[in-house]
């Protein structure tokens, strides 16, 4: 397993994040509404807005897990935040950097990842609008133009600067 990276701008990015106060804060609705949309419409059983803090990967909203946070270590948002770019894995067994995670050998039993990161106006990308499944595949041009809308949807409602 590939330890997701640390980010050149970490330590800003960690202040930006954490001047929204939106950290260990109760689950809201309007973010709600985002992943049971994203789970619906990409037909995945996990949808989870996702802000990767110092030592973790917080969900500000989820579908389809218990959790509410995991190490970032073993994250796959923390590998979608060092880019702009959407992260895609589509098949998470075949790829060297997750194959022994244990996420996916063992529950939620990851095969399929694609990240959206959320960016910010500063620059700084706190996390990440996430879809998993648990079979491999991937998606097609249209499906990651309504992945990246909805993770635009997704900063705005963060009310970012």
């Amino acid at each position: 397993m590939t330890p997701a990276p640390i980010p050149a701008n970490d330590a800003e990015r960690l202040r930006a994040l954490r001047e929204l106060l939106i950290l260990d804060t109760p689950p809201e609705e309007r973010f709600d509404h985002f992943v049971e949309f994203a789970a619906s419409e990409f037909d995945v059983p996990i949808a989870l807005i996702c802000l990767v803090d110092s030592d973790r990967q917080w969900f500000k909203a989820s579908v389809g897990l218990e959790a509410c946070e995991t190490s970032r270590e073993v994250s796959f948002c923390g590998h979608t935040i060092v880019q702009r770019e959407l992260f895609e894995v589509p098949d998470a067994t075949r790829d060297p950097r997750f194959a022994d995670n244990p996420l996916v050998a063992g529950a939620p039993f990851i095969r399929f990842y694609i990240g959206a990161p959320l960016t910010l106006a500063c620059g700084a990308t706190i996390g990440t609008l996430c879809l998993i499944d648990t079979r491999p595949r991937h998606l097609d041009a249209l499906d990651r133009r309504i992945l990246c809308t909805l993770r635009d949807l997704v900063v705005a409602e963060l009310g970012a600067p």
